[in-house]
């Protein structure tokens, strides 16, 4: 049986890891190559950087980042935040990144997941999908969840997949940073339709919500901030928990 994954994810403003409650709200959580470090020495099976000012001001992830994070780090990560292009892939993989993570741009050109995948192979390639329920429908949003779109989650999710997707990181915009739990219903039918790992994003806040999100929301990996960020739980003991749960993960 494959392990289940512990990723946290640090999301980088001007060179700072920030953290936010429904995707504002930012405070500071510190320097990111200093906690990648931490981190790594802490047990994360993978961690995931996000700039998320990268698409909203047209700016493009720092390739400086990424190299001194991998001169760092001897756990696999993932980058993302205003990829648009297999030059920026290239740049990104190049300085030490091993999966890129792509969101927006995706959407406004699905090719673009063929040419990735193609180019550098589906496992390099994340989909990164931020979505809320509106009216009873989960529906995709884009630009750090500011614009939405008329895309159903499953819908575009299945598309992904199609196209050559390697894993999809879900965001359930209405759990995120509410520590109130996963969205695991909509996990556990994204993994029952779908092939690939699916990576629960949004709404960590104790132990049993990792428990939850792996049992009932069938998640291949569980990626959380805040908790880790302010040392309201520790990696090592998490994974304890887990492993007495008998969900199966790396100590």
């Amino acid at each position: 049986m494959l392990t289940k994954r512990i990723v946290p994810c640090l999301d980088i403003k001007n060179g700072r890891t920030v953290k936010g409650v429904n995707f504002v709200d930012l405070r500071d959580a510190g320097d990111p190559v200093e906690l990648a470090d931490a981190y790594s020495k802490a047990g994360a099976d993978e961690l995931v950087f996000l700039d998320i000012s990268a698409t909203e001001e047209r700016r493009k992830t720092l390739a400086n980042l990424v190299l001194r994070v991998a001169e760092k780090v001897n756990i696999p990560f993932t980058v993302g935040g205003g990829i648009s292009s297999i030059e920026d892939v290239d740049i990104l993989l190049q300085n030490g990144a091993d999966k890129v993570s792509v969101n927006s741009s995706a959407v406004k050109n699905p090719q673009l997941i063929n040419d990735l995948a193609g180019k550098f192979g589906s496992q390099c390639i994340t989909v990164a999908i931020d979505a809320k329920q509106i009216d009873g429908k989960w529906i995709v949003h884009l630009v750090g969840g500011k614009v939405p779109t008329e895309l159903d989650l499953f819908d575009w999710a299945k598309e992904v997949e199609k196209r050559g997707a390697g894993e999809i990181l879900f965001t359930s915009m209405d759990n995120d940073g509410t520590k109130d739990g996963f969205a695991n219903q909509a996990l556990a039918r994204l993994s029952t339709e779908l092939n690939i790992p699916i990576i629960a994003s949004g709404g960590a806040g104790n132990m049993q919500h990792f428990i939850d999100t792996f049992k009932k929301g069938k998640a291949d990996a569980a990626l959380a901030a805040s908790v880790f960020h302010f040392k309201e739980i520790e990696i090592k003991d998490l994974k304890e928990e887990l492993r007495s749960n008998e969900i199966p993960v790396r100590l």
